[in-house]
């Protein structure tokens, strides 16, 4: 088996950025065609589903295999990289992966993918779709940050509306329909999620440009956003806290 990519340093980091929220080892999937990552945090509460595509990298060179990688020593081996600087990863014989960024050379072990899981990628139908700045969402998290530990994304005809309640103190952001980039929703629904979860989610989707929510009534939330000049793709599952009658 042969495994060779190279690419720029901040297409490395947004893959580990992505991965390090939910979870510290990940089972890459690899292909001709590029790579994906299915992998679920250790609560059971959220999942990711990343994938990067061929294109995304100046050279990319790969038979299909699994590579089961420590995302934390991979942040290690990049950190020190600029933006524009090339990576270059090598599967070698031995099961080791290198990783060469110009004249440093840093070499890895591979992580035992036997005992890790396929999560598979529910089927849900979700009504509401809203796509908006990841910078507009981001400022909404900050503000309820230190208000609740959850928020509540609430979608109508209307618009779109992020709020938090405390004891005393409550937050909300309204977005009217015609100030989104995109708008569908079918019906009202309304969804409460663990803010700890969604704010580490929004947290790295803000850079993206453009998010999308997928919303239900007491369903998963489902966030996307695209990287790498569209050749990667990212979107987290994250399920609802179900509020007590």
């Amino acid at each position: 088996m042969s495994f060779r990519a190279v690419c720029k340093a901040d297409v490395v980091k947004s893959v580990i950025d992505s991965l390090s929220t939910l979870v510290d080892e990940a089972k890459f999937q690899v292909a001709p065609e590029g790579l994906e990552v299915l992998a679920v945090d250790a609560a059971h509460v959220a999942m990711i589903d990343l994938s990067l595509s061929k294109a995304a990298f100046k050279n990319f060179e790969a038979d299909e295999m699994e590579l089961g990688i420590d995302i934390d020593k991979l942040s290690d081996a990049v950190r020190l990289a600029g933006a524009d600087d090339e990576v270059e990863i090598v599967l070698e014989d031995e099961g080791l992966l290198r990783l060469e960024i110009g004249n440093l050379t840093r070499r890895m072990s591979l992580v035992d993918t036997s005992g890790m899981t396929d999560p598979k990628i529910p089927d849900l139908e979700l009504p509401a779709m809203i796509k908006m700045p990841g910078a507009e969402l981001d400022r909404g998290i900050k503000a309820a940050e230190g208000i609740s530990d959850h928020v509540a994304l609430h979608a109508t005809a209307g618009g779109f509306e992020l709020s938090a309640e405390g004891d005393m103190d409550s937050v909300n952001l309204n977005l009217e329909k015609d100030t989104l980039l995109e708008h569908r929703a079918s019906e009202e629904v309304r969804s409460l999620f663990s803010l700890d979860y969604f704010s580490n989610m929004v947290k790295v989707a803000k850079d993206a440009g453009t998010v999308q929510l997928r919303l239900g009534n007491d369903y998963p939330v489902r966030l996307g956003f695209e990287f790498a000049d569209g050749e990667g793709e990212v979107t987290y599952l994250l399920a609802p806290r179900i509020e007590s009658a």
